[in-house]
């Protein structure tokens, strides 16, 4: 038996922050997730997205101390269009959340943005430039 990939976890410092701010990206969580220590939402390809809160992460390990400078990881959110792009980020930094980086024509060819969750992680947006070879 080989291990598979199945889940990415993130540790929350707010789940109901975290959950909405996930929400608006398009995840669904079971309605009260908010109120658990534990959620997740199902991803493509049958991946999870998993949030623990800081206090059920110091049930298991009682020394855990969250990073000191923002998360350590990003997730890469593949957007239909590169106005899409730009639409998903001016909606999410227009309901507050912190832009990154705002919408630009990466030279690799992809319309790309990068709005950080409640805990610093990045989150990536990007879209193929038209004509651009994928």
């Amino acid at each position: 038996m080989t291990p598979r990939f199945d889940a990415i976890g993130l540790v929350a410092s707010d789940m109901a922050v975290s959950i909405a701010f996930y929400r608006r990206l398009g995840l669904v969580f079971p309605e009260g997730a908010e109120e658990q220590p534990h959620a997740e939402a199902g991803l493509p390809g049958g991946l999870r997205l998993m949030l623990d809160s800081e206090e059920s992460v110091r049930q298991l390990q009682p020394e855990w101390q969250p990073p000191a400078e923002g998360g350590r990881i990003s997730l890469a959110l593949l957007c239909d269009s590169p106005a899409e792009v730009d639409s998903v980020y001016e909606e999410l930094v227009g309901a507050g959340y912190h832009g990154e980086l705002k919408p630009w024509d990466a030279v690799w060819g992809q319309r790309y943005a990068v709005v950080l969750d409640p805990d610093g992680n990045g989150v990536d947006l990007f879209a193929p430039l038209p004509g651009a070879a994928q």
